[in-house]
């Protein structure tokens, strides 16, 4: 058989067929180095494209160095340009390669040609080469005295890169001198704004002259340059003008006068076209007033028309970003905007980001005098084809109704809403009611009417179930269904797979069994035996504490249930003064659009769960001393690949022999039986239905009368782990990696618990003594993360990994869990969830 035909490609224009090709660019660029002829320079133009497509593709062209620098000996600019645009490419990596190019450059620095001078100087001092700094102080000297302000401004930014690569030979030269008398006296003002960024840096990151460092900063706030530098601000384009503003709004005045004057001097820029030059106007403006509280209303008044002007112009990025300021404004000042609350109603055209920021502006700005307009706009968007902006609509609506006096309009519209027929209309409506319910119980009847007529079966979503359970459980005596409403829900338990729902089932039906003893009998007896059984360890515990509640006495267990209720005056807020005042603080930055502050996006201490990567090597143990932590295994130094701030050495297996608690579940999911000793009733053994005999009168009569009976509890898990188990981080990283999350679940953590965790090693030995064993954390007060691992005691190696977020602010853990055996994946989450439970219990 023949072989086959080689391929007819075409080789790309853009790329070399082989070194052949290089090597006949080199030779054309040799030919022509020393031509003169006419069209030279042309051939060279299409030599040179040819040379930098090769370069940009990532084709290595540096054979043909010495090539290209012979022919940069020429008055076309154009060529001149490509030619530094290699060699500053290749100089950087190759810095023998930057000794051929140093003569051509400080001959092109004495160019008769301006734009040159510049080209050269700034190509020089871009090679960044150490062993080159001493040829670059003579051409940047004689730059920063030029006599063309293009070429002074590239010499003013060349001081800075000569700082960056030796600060020692920038100071010896005293450039950061001849920068401060240029930026005073330089009639150009790019010039003057390059000179003033360069000394800026220079001197926000001096280290060996803290004292120099620290004066010259003071110098650049004093009220000489400050006031020059106002003085020229419409001489500057938009980039410096915001670099002056932002040097502006940390100067200190001196007295009132000064500070009128100063924004007598910037009223102008709050109409410039530029939003950050506006912004950063605006900034000032904020800063400079800041203790004068007379004056703040009528600088809020000021500064309100620039930014709404600015958010209807320019693109949707753009308006988000003036919104986002506008929104931190309109919650320190809503009565200020209370008028112009139309600018923030939703246009059609706007993207969901821009739409959600201008919702919680009108829910922040309604008042007596706009609210039956603001909530005639957010009812039209209830039924938007935008399903989240409808949900925020719905929100926004109860928000304003929880802020109000005077809500008989409000609840009328809320409750129309429920009959939309829309499933996430009804869900978000019901969370809403409760909380309106819970602050103005007079208003049950007229919605106790309506919220009857939903059938339970239409509500999917686990927050409006948990509402509508809880309004079936609160006003039960209203409802004449409710008892049979809630059990079908009981009938259906194990088809509620969100926890939060079968607690409030498990509240509402004690509820009801108070209010309506003889219906509701059979169902609080199903669902504290279903609780009892709930491999969720919040559920399980509160069914256990009612039923040992109405062992103990019915009329105690219905004081706790059904205690009287005062309204809710005030919802708590998502987020603490502390925290919205250093974002003020932070006006005109990033901060105001993330909504936190710099420190909680950019110090990796501070950073939140959100941002903690999946990458276990940014991870590392705490700070605290290998002697004081227990270790869950050793490693040697070559073999650990988590970057810890300490070797352990293994102290031993880990402790089982913690002390149990005299409270505890009545089954143990480690396989022990456990009873509970109570102090009222010494003389009495209380045990749990199905786990043993019983010998209490009291227990007997409960049980009877809930239809519990002796048996029927289901038998505790049997999920036994290795306390001796050993993984190193390289598998744990793989296995991570490779596994899928077979369990997302969020948990509270215990008030002890949360005061416990000073330190992440306290939490690694609590664990350690329940054989889960930790191999990284990281974090530190109120966000900690930790990566667990434990291992199936069957001799299978399957091992159980665990990403565990803990806020301690909230009180709130978040655990992902991936397995080698998903089937047991629920029965370690509920033994993981145990074990956090019992940590920081005496």
């Amino acid at each position: 058989m023949a072989p086959p035909l080689p391929s007819q490609r075409s080789p790309s224009p853009s790329q070399p067929s082989g070194r052949s090709e290089v090597s006949d660019l080199k030779l054309q660029l040799r030919q022509l180095a020393g031509s003169r002829a006419p069209g030279a320079d042309d051939s060279k133009r299409d030599l040179f494209k040819r040379v930098i497509s090769y370069m940009t593709v990532g084709i290595d062209v540096s054979s043909a160095f010495s090539e290209m620098v012979m022919c940069s000996a020429t008055s076309d600019i154009v060529l001149k340009k490509m030619c530094y645009l290699y060699v500053g490419n290749y100089a950087r990596c190759n810095p023998d390669l930057a000794l051929l190019t140093i003569n051509f450059l400080q001959k092109d620095c004495r160019d008769e040609d301006p734009m040159i001078r510049g080209l050269a100087l700034r190509s020089l001092c871009s090679l960044r080469v150490p062993n080159l700094v001493e040829y670059l102080v003579a051409p940047l000297a004689a730059g920063l005295k030029d006599g063309s302000p293009y070429v002074r401004t590239v010499a003013a930014m060349g001081v800075l890169k000569l700082y960056h690569i030796s600060a020692a030979t920038c100071f010896d030269s005293d450039f950061p001198a001849t920068l401060k008398s240029l930026m005073l006296s330089d009639p150009d003002a790019q010039v003057v704004a390059n000179c003033l960024h360069a000394l800026q840096e220079i001197w926000n990151l001096e280290a060996n002259n803290p004292e120099e460092a620290s004066r010259e900063r003071e110098a650049l706030l004093s009220k000489l340059v400050i006031f020059y530098l106002l003085n020229r601000i419409k001489e500057f384009n938009e980039w410096a003008q915001c670099l002056v503003l932002e040097i502006v709004s940390k100067y200190i005045p001196a007295d009132s006068n000064e500070i009128f004057d100063i924004m007598n001097l910037l009223e102008d820029r709050l109409q410039h076209a530029n939003g950050a030059v506006v912004l950063a106007t605006i900034k000032v403006f904020l800063h400079l007033t800041m203790s004068m509280t007379d004056v703040h209303q009528q600088v809020y008044e000021r500064i309100k028309a620039p930014l709404l002007t600015l958010v209807g112009s320019g693109s949707s990025e753009q308006s988000y970003a003036v919104l986002s300021h506008l929104h931190l404004l309109v919650m320190r000042a809503p009565m200020l905007f209370s008028t112009d609350y139309k600018h923030f109603y939703c246009q059609f055209s706007e993207p969901s980001y821009v739409k959600k920021l201008k919702l919680e502006m009108l829910t922040a700005i309604a008042n007596e005098s706009n609210t039956y307009e603001i909530v005639t706009e957010l009812c039209e968007y209830a039924g938007n084809v935008d399903v989240p902006i409808a949900r925020e609509s719905i929100r926004a609506v109860g928000k304003i109704a929880l802020q109000q006096y005077d809500v008989n309009a409000i609840v009328d519209r809320l409750l129309q809403f429920l009959e939309m027929e829309k499933d996430y209309v009804t869900a978000e409506t019901l969370v809403l009611v409760k909380d309106l319910l819970r602050k103005y119980p007079q208003w049950s009847h007229d919605c106790i009417a309506v919220v009857g007529n939903i059938s339970s079966k239409n509500v999917q979503e686990p927050k409006a179930k948990a509402a509508h359970i809880w309004m079936l459980g609160e006003y039960s005596q209203d409802m004449l269904d409710a008892p049979y409403i809630l059990e079908s829900l009981v009938e259906n338990w194990d088809d509620e797979h969100a926890p939060e729902v079968r607690l409030h089932l498990l509240t509402a039906v004690m509820k009801c069994f108070f209010r309506r003893p003889p219906e509701t009998q059979k169902a609080l007896g199903a669902a504290l035996a279903a609780g009892l059984a709930d491999s969720h360890q919040d559920v399980h515990d509160r069914a256990l504490f009612y039923y040992r509640l109405l062992q103990y006495d019915v009329s105690v267990a219905e004081r706790v249930v059904n205690p009287p209720k005062q309204a809710v005056s005030v919802f708590a807020d998502t987020q603490s003064s502390e925290i919205k005042d250093r974002i003020f603080d932070e006006f005109n930055t990033l901060s105001v659009v993330y909504q936190k502050p710099s420190y909680m996006f950019t110090d990796k201490e501070h950073r939140g769960p959100f941002e903690f990567s999946e990458e276990l090597g940014n991870l590392s143990l705490g700070a605290e001393s290998a002697d004081n932590a227990v270790p869950a295994q050793r490693y040697e130094e070559n073999d650990l690949l988590l970057s810890t701030s300490e070797k352990e050495e293994n102290g031993g297996p880990p402790n089982n022999g913690s002390p149990v608690s005299a409270y505890s579940a009545p089954s143990d999911y480690y396989g022990s039986s456990i009873s509970v000793n109570s102090q009222t009733q010494p003389e009495t053994a209380i045990s749990i239905p199905g786990l043993s005999a019983y010998t209490s009168p009291a227990t007997l009569a409960i049980d009877d009368l809930l239809g519990l009976g002796v048996p029927s509890a289901p038998a505790p898990p049997t999920l036994k782990l290795n306390p001796k188990a050993v993984l190193d981080p390289g598998t744990f990283q793989r296995k991570w990696g490779q596994l899928a999350i077979s369990l997302s679940q969020e948990c509270s953590m215990s008030p002890q618990g949360i005061a416990a965790l000073t330190a992440p090693q306290a939490l690694i030995r609590h664990m350690q003594g329940h054989s889960i064993q930790c191999i990284a954390s990281g974090g530190q007060s109120p966000n900690f993360k930790f990566f667990f691992f434990a291992q199936k005691l069957d001799g299978l190696s399957a091992f159980f990994l665990v990403e565990c977020i803990i806020n301690s602010s909230s009180g709130k853990t978040q655990i992902k869990v991936k397995a080698d055996d998903g089937s047991a994946s629920e029965a370690f989450s509920a033994m993981f969830q145990s074990a956090l439970s019992k940590f920081g219990a005496p």
